[in-house]
Formats: C-alpha cells, structure tokens, sequence
C-alpha cells in the first residue's frame, strides 16, 4: 500500500529531512512512526500526500509511482488518504457539519448526501450530537476527533495523522488511537506518528523509527506485562 523505495530529501546542500529511507506498509497494516523532533517524520508523511517530492528514490502509494503522478491527477488521488493534523485546521466560523460539509464539497460528493455522511462520520467518534456546535465551543479532545471525522468521511484506503494525541492528557490519547483502531478494522490502512513512547509500547503495532533522516529500525512494540490485566490504561487493539 505504502513503499518507500530509497528516499532522499535534501533542502539544500547542508540541510536533509529523509536520508536513504526504505520502508513497506502493506494494506491494512497499522503502523507508528516516531522519532525527535526534526527527525523528519512530518516531511515523510507530506511526501505520501506528494506535497513534497524526493531529492531521490521512489515512493509508491497504492499502486502509483507519486514521481510519474500528473498535477491534475492530485486531487483524485488525494481523494482516498485521510489525514489528520495535530493542530486539527478546522474552520473556526463553521459549525462542525459545515466543516464536514466542506470536504464533502470538495471531494465531489452531492449535496444531497452531506448530512448522511456528516452524521455517520460523526456517529463513530461519538460527536453526532455535537453537529451544530462551533469548534471553540468544543474541548480539545473533541476537536480532534471531529479532525479524524473529517479524515474518515470518504472512508480512505489510507490513513494518516501527524501527532494527533500530540496535545491531550494520556486518558484521550487512548481514546483517540482507538478511533483509529476501529478505522482500521474497517479496512484502512494507518500510519500514525507520534513520540509518545508509553503509547506506542501499550499498542505492540510496527514501529518505524526515524533519527536525523535515517529509518534506524522496524519491530513490533511489546505491550507492557501489566497491561492485560487492565492496569495502565491498556486499549484492546486487536
């Protein structure tokens, strides 16, 4: 679904994000990526969406070389990733339906069906009651998971979110993987980044870790020996 095949991204001369970057997510994997800050792990996920492109090396996403993808065939590739930013970028003088709305627009869907979809999108992060609300009068927390409603609204082959829990307490960072969790049982494919090291351990899903541009290794998060029992906060993600 997701390969990267040597990736290079340099800036300039002195300055690289990815550096010889070889990696595969097959369809309906659900893999973390983290890293430090600066590590690159926003400049890999940007280059899935093809709003960067390599210095070198190649990048497959479902079945299309991004290098030999046309500009007019963006928007319709785009179509199938979802993507969820850690500041959420919603539209602060839109209610949550005309957020939802929106994309919808955008992606082509007929009026007729906005609601339908609005509210379905909505019903699976448990914010359907919240439809006329405005963003500031939601908390955080639910900020986000409208972010992820927008995301899941066209039922993406992939799903991508930069630090997502990045800005809430551990209890909803739990709350929050496990929307994602479900989206992918559903049939989307993941990859989450983030650098919150006790969740990742919790979740024992792939791992890709990044440090200075370089994809340092690849395994499979152990969850702590505790967790089964119910201690720590532990989410059933099978």
């Amino acid at each position: 679904m997701i390969h990267f095949y040597h990736v290079t991204k340099k800036f300039d001369r002195y300055s690289s994000a990815l550096l010889d970057v070889t990696f595969h997510i097959e369809k309906g994997e659900f893999v973390f990526l983290t890293g430090p800050s600066g590590a690159g792990k926003s400049t890999l996920l940007k280059m899935i969406l093809r709003q960067m492109t390599p210095s070198d090396g190649q990048i497959v996403v479902n079945g299309r070389n991004l290098a030999a993808m046309r500009r007019s065939q963006l928007p319709f590739f785009r179509r199938e990733i979802g993507m969820v930013f850690q500041d959420f970028k919603l539209i602060e003088r839109m209610t949550v339906f005309d957020n939802l709305s929106f994309i919808l627009t955008v992606l082509g869907v007929a009026p007729r069906e906005h609601k339908k979809k609005a509210y379905t999108a909505l019903r699976a992060v448990n914010l359907h009651h919240r439809m006329n609300a405005f963003p500031l009068q939601l908390s955080g927390g639910e900020q986000q998971r409208v972010a992820i409603a927008r995301a899941l609204i066209n039922d993406p082959l992939v799903l991508i979110a930069d630090e997502p829990t990045g800005n809430l307490d551990p209890e909803l960072s739990l709350e929050i993987v496990q929307i994602f969790a479900e989206a992918n049982l559903r049939g989307s494919t993941l990859l989450l980044a983030t650098h919150d090291r006790e969740l990742i351990r919790s979740s024992g899903r792939r791992v890709l870790t990044l440090e200075k541009g370089h994809l340092l290794d690849e395994h499979a998060a152990p969850a702590e020996p505790h967790a089964a029992r119910g201690g720590g906060g532990f989410v059933n993600w099978s």
